[in-house]
C-alpha cells in the first residue's frame, strides 16, 4: 500500500475533527441556540473546502516525490525532466478529484437527528466561552498590576541605583580577589579554536592588570555554549560571561528583596487578589525579567570602568552602606585624574597611529600614470558621438577593454562589437561569456585589472569618478591602465578633474558639441499630448507602469525602462522601440547612462525624485544627462525637451553651467591590505583605521557603509576566523543590493558555506509577480557573483540558463502588467481613479487626518 492510500483515512479523521472545531467555534458566538440547519447552511461552502485543503496539504506533505511521479504517469503526464515544483503543481490538481469526501453528508448524518446532543453542545460551548470571558478579564487586570509593579520598579532602581551597585561592587571586589589568588592562567588562543588544548602559564599577577576589563578577557578554563545567529556555539569562555553571571545572579537575589520590603500594603492586596497568591521575591524576578536585566547590565557597565587595584582594596571590609559610599566617591575622584592621564598617554599613541595610518593607506593614493600610455579626452554632452569615436578606435586595435558603469553598457558593447565582425568577450562580476578568438573584451569598470594588457583601453562616464561608493574604480582604471591608448569619456563637468590627474602624462584633449540643438517646449506637457517618439520620465517604478498602462489604453505602443529591470529585459524594450514595434518609451532616470535611443522629445513628468534619504528637486547635471538623449542625428533635427510644471526654473537648470566636479572617492586597494597584514590581523581595527585616515587632499573617502554592516554580521564568528583579510574583504565587497533583506541572508548564508567547505546554497527563487521575478533575478546575480569568485564556470553556466529564463518571466509580466494596471490605495487596496493625484483614496486620508488632529 503506498503512502496515498494510507494517509485517506487519516485526512478523513483530521477533517472531521476540523468540522466539529468549526461547529463549536460557530455555536459559542450564539447568544440563543440556532438549529443544526441554520448552521449547515451558513457553513456549507466552508465546510467543503475544509475537505480539499487538508487533503491536498496532507498529501503534498506526505506523499514522496517517487511515487508523485508514479501517480501521475499512470494518468498520461510525462514527468521526465519536470522540476519538482511543476510536478507538485500537477499532482495537486489531480487530487482535487480523486476519492473525494462528502463532507457535509458525513455531518448531516452525525449531527442532523441528534437534538440533544446538539443542545448539549451548544451549552458546552457557551460555558467555554463565558469561561474564557472571565479569564480575559483576570489576565486584563493581572496585566495592569504588571504593569504598575514595572513603571514603580523602574523608579524605585533608579533612586537606589547607588546602593545596589556599592553591594555588587563589594561582592564582585571577594570575588576577584579570589580569583586572581586562586585561579590558574591560562596561555591565550582564539576562542573558537576547541580543538586546541589549553596551556596553563601559572598564576595571575594583580599588577598586570589596569582596569577590571583587562582581567576579563583572560579564560577561564571552562567551555560555554552561546547562541548565535539562530544556533548553539561553543568557544572557551573568559571572565566577562562568568563575572555578568555573577552580577545578574546578584542583582536577581537582591534587587527583588529590597522592592518587595518597599511596596505599599495595597499592592500586595491588589496582587493577591488578582493573581489568587501573595506577592513574592521570586514572582517579582519573573515580572521584572526586563527591568532586572538592565539593572543588572547598568551595574555590569559601571564595574568594567572599575580599576583592578580599587576593588581588590575594598576586599574585608565588611559592607557598610555609608563607609563604601564615602570608598566609592574617593576611588571616583581618583579614576577621573587617572583617565585624565590615561587621555594623555592615548593622544601621543594616537599620533603615532597616525604616522602608521599614513604609511599603510596614505601610500596608495598618489596616481602612477604608466610612462607609454597616451591619453584621449573625449568631452562633451550627451549624445554627442562621444562612445562611437572611442570605440572606433578600440574596434581598429589589436585587443581592446571596454570598461562600462553598468553591465547593461557592457553587454550592449559586447554585443555591437561581435555583429561588427570584431570578435569580443564580455565579464562582469555576474558573467563572463568567452569568444573564441576574442582579443577584445567589454566589462563593468569594477573587473578591471591592472596587470593585463590592452593596445587600447576605453574608459566610460568618467563623470562617476564623483560617486561616493564606486568612485575608486574609475581613479584605479584611469590612473593604472596598462595599454597603448587610453580612451575616457566623460561629461564637461569632468574635465579640469581630469586634466589636473593626467598633468604629466601624453594627453590629447577632444571636445565635442551637440550638433542638435535642445528646445525647451513652453506649454506644460499632459499625457493626451504624448506622440510617438517621446521618452517620458518618472521615478518609481510604480510611476513606469501605471504611465505605461494608462498610454497603453490611449492606443500607444510603449517600451519601459526602469532601475530594478534585469539588462536583457531592457535591451529588448530598447530594441522594440528602435526598430519602431513600439512608439514610446517610459523610463526611469536609468535612460540617461549611456543609452541612445531615436527619441524626439524627452518629457520630465516629475521634477522632483527621491535619493534615498529625501525627495529633493533634480539637479543641473541629472537635467543635462536625461534632457540629452533627445534627437538624433539623421531622425530628429532638434532635440525637444518638455515639463509638467515649472517650466522656467527647470530651463534655466537645463542651460546652466555645471560646476567643475572638485573631488574624487578613494577605496581600499590590495597594496593597503597587504601593508596592513604586517601590523595587524583584525578587519574591525582596519575600518577604525579608516575612519581615522584624512584624505589627500582633492579626494574623499568611500563611506564603506555596506562593507561594515556587513562585517557587523560575522564580526567575531568562525566565518571572520577562517578567511584571510584579503578574501574577507574581497566578500564584503561583492556588488549587490544591500537594501533587500532576502539578498543579505543570501549572502550571510554563502558565505558561511564558503568558510566551512560546504555546498553553496541555491538562491530563493519565486516567480508569482513581478516583484518576485525581479528579486529572483537579483539573487541568482549575487549567486553567480560567488560561483565566478570561486572559478565554478560550469555551475555558473546552468545558473545563467536559470536567469535568462527568470528575464523571460520578467518579459511576460511587463505585458500582462501593462494591460492589466490598476491604480490602487496604498493603505486599503481600493482601485483609485486613473487620474488621480494621490496615491491613498479619500477615505483613508481623512482617517488619517482625523488621527492627526486627534494627536495634536
Amino acid at each position: 500500500m503506498g503512502k496515498l492510500e494510507s494517509i485517506y483515512p487519516i485526512a478523513i479523521e483530521i477533517t472531521k475533527e476540523k468540522i466539529i472545531q468549526d461547529m463549536n467555534f460557530y455555536l459559542e458566538s450564539q447568544e440563543s441556540m440556532p438549529s443544526f440547519a441554520t448552521y449547515a447552511s451558513n457553513r456549507e461552502s466552508f465546510v467543503e473546502q475544509i475537505w480539499l485543503n487538508v487533503w491536498l496539504n496532507k498529501a503534498s506533505n506526505d506523499v514522496p516525490r517517487r511515487e508523485k511521479k508514479g501517480f501521475l504517469n499512470e494518468r498520461g503526464f510525462v514527468t521526465e525532466g519536470s522540476d519538482h515544483k511543476l510536478i507538485n503543481s500537477m499532482f495537486r490538481n489531480e487530487l482535487r478529484t480523486y476519492r473525494p469526501f462528502d463532507a457535509s453528508a458525513w455531518m448531516n448524518e452525525t449531527f442532523a437527528e441528534k437534538q440533544a446532543d446538539w443542545e448539549k453542545r451548544y451549552k458546552e460551548a457557551r460555558a467555554d466561552y463565558y469561561k474564557r470571558q472571565e479569564e480575559q478579564r483576570l489576565a486584563k487586570q493581572r496585566w495592569k498590576i504588571r504593569m504598575r509593579l514595572q513603571d514603580e520598579a523602574n523608579a524605585y532602581f533608579e533612586d537606589k541605583s547607588l546602593v545596589l551597585y556599592l553591594q555588587v561592587r563589594s561582592y564582585i571586589a571577594g570575588v576577584l580577589a579570589k580569583d586572581l589568588n586562586n585561579k590558574p592562567k591560562f596561555q591565550y588562543i582564539d576562542p573558537y579554536l576547541l580543538e586546541e588544548q589549553l596551556v596553563e602559564e601559572g598564576g595571575f599577577q594583580a599588577n598586570e592588570y589596569l582596569m577590571v576589563t583587562d582581567f576579563f578577557e583572560e579564560l577561564t578554563g571552562d567551555i560555554h555554549s552561546l547562541f548565535d545567529w539562530g544556533k548553539n556555539r561553543f568557544e572557551y569562555e573568559n571572565y566577562f560571561y562568568r563575572y555578568e553571571r555573577f552580577v545578574s545572579d546578584l542583582i536577581l537575589k537582591i534587587a527583588p528583596e529590597k522592592y518587595l520590603n518597599h511596596l505599599p500594603a495595597g499592592m500586595h492586596h491588589d496582587f493577591l487578589e488578582s493573581f489568587g497568591e501573595r506577592l513574592t521575591s521570586r514572582a517579582l524576578q519573573d515580572i521584572l525579567r526586563d527591568e532586572l536585566a538592565d539593572l543588572s547590565q547598568a551595574c555590569f557597565d559601571e564595574l568594567q570602568e572599575e580599576y583592578v587595584s580599587d576593588l581588590l582594596n575594598l576586599e574585608g571590609i565588611p559592607f557598610d552602606e555609608t563607609l563604601h559610599e564615602e570608598i566609592f566617591i574617593k576611588d571616583e575622584a581618583n579614576r577621573e585624574k587617572r583617565k585624565a592621564e590615561a587621555r594623555a598617554e592615548q593622544a601621543k599613541k594616537q599620533a603615532e597611529e597616525q604616522r602608521m595610518i599614513n604609511d599603510i593607506i596614505g601610500k596608495a593614493y598618489t596616481p602612477s600614470l604608466g610612462k607609454k600610455v597616451s591619453y584621449i579626452l573625449h568631452i562633451g554632452d550627451t549624445n554627442t558621438g562621444k562612445t562611437h569615436q572611442a570605440l572606433q578606435k578600440m574596434k581598429e586595435a589589436k585587443s581592446g577593454l571596454y570598461l562600462a558603469p553598468l553591465r547593461l553598457l557592457a553587454l550592449e558593447v559586447f554585443d555591437k562589437l561581435n555583429a561588427d565582425g570584431v570578435p569580443c568577450s564580455l565579464k562582469t562580476g555576474e558573467e563572463e561569456k568567452a569568444v573564441q578568438g576574442a582579443n577584445h573584451t567589454s566589462s563593468t569598470v569594477e573587473m578591471f585589472h591592472e596587470k593585463d594588457y590592452h593596445e587600447v583601453i576605453v574608459i566610460d562616464e568618467a563623470q562617476m569618478i564623483a560617486d561616493k561608493d564606486r568612485g575608486f574604480a574609475w581613479f584605479r582604471a584611469i590612473t593604472q591602465a596598462n595599454a597603448k591608448e587610453v580612451h575616457i569619456i566623460g561629461s564637461k563637468n569632468i574635465k579640469m578633474m581630469l586634466l589636473n590627474l593626467l598633468d604629466e602624462a601624453d594627453l590629447e584633449l577632444r571636445e565635442y558639441r551637440r550638433d542638435i540643438p535642445l528646445e525647451v517646449e513652453p506649454r506644460e506637457f499632459e499625457l493626451k499630448y504624448t506622440k510617438k517618439g517621446d521618452a517620458l520620465i518618472c521615478f518609481s517604478r510604480r510611476q513606469v507602469l501605471e504611465t505605461a498602462s494608462r498610454l497603453k489604453e490611449s492606443g500607444h505602443n510603449v517600451s519601459m525602462i526602469y532601475g530594478s529591470m534585469p539588462p536583457e529585459n531592457r535591451k529588448r524594450q530598447i530594441e522594440a522601440f528602435n526598430r519602431g514595434e513600439t512608439s514610446v518609451v517610459v523610463a526611469t532616470d536609468a535612460i540617461g547612462m549611456g543609452l541612445n535611443l531615436p527619441i524626439r522629445r524627452i518629457v520630465f513628468l516629475e521634477n522632483e525624485k527621491f535619493d534615498g534619504t529625501r525627495r529633493r528637486r533634480l539637479t543641473s547635471q541629472e537635467i543635462k544627462q536625461i534632457a540629452g538623449r533627445a534627437g538624433r542625428k539623421g531622425i530628429y533635427d532638434t532635440g525637444k525637451v518638455a515639463f509638467t510644471a515649472e517650466i522656467k526654473i527647470m530651463n534655466k537648470l537645463l542651460i546652466q553651467a555645471d560646476e567643475p566636479v572638485q573631488t574624487f572617492t578613494i577605496a581600499p586597494t590590495s597594496a593597503v591590505f597587504e601593508r596592513f597584514q604586517k601590523y595587524y590581523r583584525n578587519l574591525g581595527t582596519f575600518f577604525e583605521m579608516w575612519e581615522r585616515f584624512e584624505p589627500p587632499k582633492g579626494t574623499k573617502k568611500a563611506t564603506l557603509s555596506e562593507e561594515k554592516e556587513l562585517y557587523e554580521l560575522i564580526r567575531g564568528t568562525e566565518i571572520e576566523v577562517r578567511f584571510s583579510l584579503m578574501d574577507l574583504y574581497g566578500y564584503l565587497h561583492i556588488p549587490f543590493s544591500t537594501k533587500e533583506p532576502s539578498l543579505i541572508r543570501q549572502w550571510l548564508e554563502t558565505v558561511e558555506a564558503v568558510a566551512e567547505s560546504g555546498d553553496l546554497p541555491e538562491p530563493i527563487i519565486k516567480t508569482r509577480n513581478l516583484e518576485e521575478l525581479e528579486l529572483s533575478y537579483k539573487a541568482i546575480g549575487l549567486h553567480l557573483l560567488f560561483l565566478y569568485r570561486m572559478g565554478k564556470k560550469t555551475e555558473a553556466i546552468y545558473w545563467e540558463r536559470i536567469r535568462e529564463e527568470i528575464s523571460e518571466g520578467v518579459h511576460d509580466q511587463l505585458k500582462d502588467e501593462m494591460l492589466n494596471y490598476q491604480r490602487k490605495c496604498k493603505r486599503c487596496g481600493k482601485k483609485l481613479p486613473d487620474d488621480s493625484r494621490f496615491h491613498i483614496c479619500d477615505a483613508c486620508y481623512h482617517r488619517g487626518h482625523r488621527k492627526s488632529h486627534r494627536l495634536h
